[in-house]
C-alpha cells in the first residue's frame, strides 16, 4: 500500500509533467529533454513533500511548483545540488561564454590527433588558417619535451588540473604553470604577440 503523501503527488504528477514537457520542448536532444523534465519532477516532489509538512494544501498552487521547478532546472539547479557554473559541460556555462560541446570523431583519418579531424569539419576557421593549424599544430606537438606534449594532449581533450596533476605526479599549481606556458610557447611558434596573451 503506497504512502497517503505519495499518493497525493500521483494526482498531480501528470500536470506536473506536462508542464516540464511544455517548458523544455525546444530541447533538441531528447535525452537532454527528457533528463530536464525528470529534474523538474524531482524538484515539484521535494518541494511538494516540504509544503505538505507544513500543512500547506498544494493542489491550489500545482502550476506554480511546476513552474518554479522547471525555471530552476533551466538555471541549472539539480535535485542534487547546482551545476558547477565552470564546468564546460553545462549548459548554461556553453550559453553564457558562447561555445559548444561536441563529440570528436570516433574514426580519424587525417592523422592521429583527433583536432585535425575535427577541423576537417569547421565551416568558422577560414581555410588558410585551418591549413596553417593542420601544419603547425603537430610541429608544434613535436617540439616539446616528451612529458609536456603528453601533458599538453591530456589538457586538451579536457582533463582536469588536479587528475593532469596525480598522471604526471605534480602539483596543480605547476599544471596551471604549463598550461600558460604552453600557452605562450604555441603563441610564439605561430608568431602570435605575447602581449595579448592573458
Amino acid at each position: 500500500m503506497s504512502h497517503p503523501l505519495h499518493a497525493r503527488f500521483v494526482i498531480i504528477l501528470p500536470r506536473i509533467e506536462a508542464h516540464a514537457q511544455i517548458y523544455f520542448r525546444n530541447v533538441r536532444c531528447p535525452a537532454r529533454r527528457a533528463d530536464q523534465v525528470a529534474e523538474t519532477i524531482a524538484l515539484a516532489w521535494k518541494w511538494f513533500a516540504k509544503l505538505e509538512a507544513r500543512g500547506k494544501d498544494t493542489s491550489q498552487f500545482v502550476s506554480a511548483i511546476a513552474t518554479y521547478a522547471a525555471k530552476a532546472v533551466k538555471c541549472g539547479r539539480r535535485i542534487g545540488g547546482m551545476e558547477k557554473a565552470k564546468d564546460a559541460m553545462n549548459a548554461r556555462t556553453q550559453q553564457r561564454q558562447g561555445f559548444r560541446v561536441g563529440a570528436l570523431p570516433d574514426i580519424c583519418t587525417l592523422s592521429s590527433n583527433p583536432l585535425t579531424e575535427a577541423l576537417a569539419d569547421n565551416t568558422v576557421t577560414p581555410p588558410p588558417d585551418a591549413a596553417a593549424f593542420r601544419v603547425d599544430f603537430p610541429r608544434w606537438l613535436d617540439s616539446l619535451p616528451d612529458r609536456n606534449r603528453r601533458l599538453a594532449e591530456k589538457l586538451m581533450i579536457g582533463e582536469r588540473t588536479q587528475a593532469a596533476a596525480r598522471r604526471f605526479r605534480m602539483s596543480p599549481a605547476r599544471v596551471s604553470q604549463l598550461r600558460r606556458e604552453l600557452h605562450q610557447d604555441w603563441a610564439t611558434f605561430h608568431g602570435e604577440s605575447l602581449t595579448t596573451i592573458s
